[in-house]
Parts: C-alpha cells; structure tokens; sequence
C-alpha cells in the first residue's frame, strides 16, 4: 500500500500531554473527564471540536483530559498554549473540587477501579487486549515535529531512538503502582509495551519496507488504520512528523517544555545532518531494548549503550554532553531557555526521584505524594 507522507515546515512542533483528574481530599483518580469537557467546550467553543483545532480532548479512561497544541514555530508558543488551556481547565475543575495531576501512574489508585471513555475504538482495545489493556491506566507527553520530506522520516526516528533512554530517564515520573514501589522509575514505560503495536518501533531501511509493514497490520487485522500503530517514536504521515512519544507524563509546564525543546532540537539536528549528505547511526534493535529497560529500571542512574562498539557511559554524563552540542542550536531556535531546564532536572529532582523523597518524608504516605505533583502543577509555570 502508498502511505503518503504531508511534508511540514521544518522543525515546527506540536504537543501533546495528558493529565489526570484527582479529587481534592483524597487524592484519588475522578473519572469526571467528560464532564468537565462538557463544561470547558460550552464555556469556550474554541477548545473543542467545533474550533479550528481541538485543544482539550478526552483519551482512554475517564479520568483522563489530553491537552494539545496548534502547529508550533516556538516551544515557548507551545508552552504558552498549554498554560493557557490549562488555566481554562482550571476554571471547570477548581469549583468541581477537582485537580490536575501530572505523571506517568498514578501513585495508589487502583486500575480495576478506572472506567474507560465509552468509545468503540476503546472498547476494541480492550477486547484484544484484555487483561493488559484494563491496566493502561498511563499517562504520558508526545511530541510532534515537523520533518520537510519523507525521506528523512525514518532515519530520524533512528536518531531519536539512539536517544531513547535519555529521553525516558529525564521524563520518569512513575515509580508507584496502585500502593506499591514497583522498583522502576518508568513503570508506565513497560506497561505501555504490552500492547502488539505499542513499545520500540522496528527498522526500515526503506520507506517502501515502512509502506509493506503497515500493509500487513491491515491485511492481517492487527490494526484497521495507521494510528493504532503505538510506537514510542513514530512517523506520522497525515501530519508530516515523526513523533516522540517515549516520555511519562510531566509533572509542570517547565518539565513540558524542556522534554519539547530537547526534542525539537534532536531532529532538527538529524535533519540538518541528512541535508549535510550524514547518515543516522544505527544500532542492533538489542542495544535498544536493553537501553529502555535501564533507563525504565534506573532513571538517571542509567549507564547506557551508546555505540555499535558496546561502549557505555552514565546517561547524565552523556546528556550533559548532548546538552552543551545543542546549545547553539537551540539559540537558533528560539528554546535556549527551555533546553537549560533540562540541565536544571538533572542537577535537582526528576519526577520518580521527588516522588520517593516526598513519600519518605511523610512515612510513606502516598496522598503526600499526589498533593505535591498536584502543587508543583499549580506553582511551577
């Protein structure tokens, strides 16, 4: 089959980040998500389907709002985009004793416990999936950039995926599963790959190859269309992008902007590379399976596979690099000051780490937990 790829202006960028709805005393998952859809649309037409673009819709569980971007120049634009659909948010959920809640899993809420969005797409999902798809009870950030023709699509989704695991332990916010320390700073990540068509995408040297793949999920009833491919990294051709989806979901808007803007600048890095007459490295798909379970299992404790050769190195070390590369690039594109705040994660607390100090501090108590993601949304723009 042709998958035609809608080529976008270079390196523009588009976000996406699901948040949870918790309610205020007790900290637990409010499966109220329609409802206050309902409300934030009859408020502010603009915001649903009936604008030119939607900014806030609902996702798989009913807990769950997802707000998005327009097509972006800026992260800042990006940025400022969601600030100000979350504060729209906020105008339906404060009077609802609601709040908005910002990580990968939620700490102690029970998955059995979570109904889904009453969608036959969800309910497809959950019939194959059984078991695994009632405990996609997960929460992530993607983000779309634009890439000028298609065939760099596929080798800068390779780029990305060399930097998979720095992605994943800079954005690990999920250390708790329903009451429980699972032990992994990313639990999200591997509950999310038990899914057939979510987890590692696989290698293409062509995009013929990419085209004959998707045509043998279709033919063999795996997917009926090309978005329920899940990848973690993936082109998407009606958009023009590839789009990272590797990242639990952010705790505040200066964490959105700074995964966006380290994205941003990876493609844009690929991209000017390819146009150079460069190729991508690639490495064997076991490097980056192991590499995803590191940064899953030890966040920025990672030491990860960086070569074909098998050299390693502490993912910190290796992103302060990445950091200090990209740093006139991101001046080009006007994210120097989101990319700092990358350096300024790692040099503090990453989600999954504030997550266990905050339980030690309050002897395990788990609420304590919720209510700190809960503030820092509210405080830290």
């Amino acid at each position: 089959m042709q998958i035609d790829f809608h080529s976008s202006e270079r390196s523009t960028l588009g976000v996406e980040w699901e948040v949870a709805l918790v309610e205020r005393e007790s900290g637990e998952l409010a499966p109220r998500g329609q409802e206050v859809l309902d409300a934030l649309v009859a408020q502010h037409p603009q915001f649903g389907e009936e604008g030119d673009h939607p900014h806030v819709t609902g996702e798989f569980l009913q807990n769950t709002v997802e707000m998005v971007t327009g097509v972006c120049d800026t992260v800042g634009e990006a940025v400022d985009q969601l600030a100000d659909t979350q504060d729209r948010i906020r105008e339906i959920t404060d009077p609802r004793s609601l709040e908005i809640f910002g990580a990968g899993t939620h700490p102690f809420s029970q998955w059995a416990d979570q109904p889904v969005v009453d969608k036959e797409r969800y309910f497809k999902v959950l019939d194959r999936a059984q078991y695994w798809g009632r405990q996609m009870v997960i929460f992530g950030a993607h983000v779309h950039v634009g890439i000028d023709h298609r065939d760099k699509a596929l080798p800068v989704l390779e780029g990305l995926l060399n930097y998979y695991p720095h992605l994943l332990a800079l954005s690990a916010n999920s250390p708790y599963w329903c009451g429980q320390d699972t032990g992994y700073a990313s639990h999200r990540a591997l509950i999310f790959q038990q899914l057939s068509t979510a987890g590692l995408p696989f290698h293409f040297d062509t995009w013929g190859e990419y085209e004959s793949y998707v045509n043998d999920l279709i033919e063999t009833g795996v997917i009926e269309e090309i978005s329920e491919n899940r990848w973690d990294i993936r082109p998407v051709p009606r958009f023009g992008t590839v789009e990272m989806r590797v990242c639990d979901g952010p705790s505040t808007l200066r964490e959105v902007g700074a995964i966006a803007a380290l994205t941003q600048c990876l493609v844009e890095s690929f991209s000017r590379s390819l146009n150079d007459g460069g190729t991508i490295p690639v490495m064997p798909p076991w490097h980056h399976q192991e590499n995803k379970w590191r940064a899953a299992r030890y966040g920025l404790e990672a030491v990860v596979i960086r070569d074909t050769r098998n050299r390693e190195r502490l993912v910190t070390e290796d992103l302060a690099d990445l950091l200090t590369d990209l740093e006139p690039l991101a001046d080009e594109l006007g994210c120097a000051r989101e990319l700092a705040h990358v350096e300024t994660m790692m040099s503090g607390a990453v989600g999954y780490q504030r997550q266990r100090r905050v339980a030690r501090e309050n002897g395990g108590d788990l609420r304590a937990v919720v209510m700190d993601i809960v503030e820092r949304n509210r405080s830290e723009r």
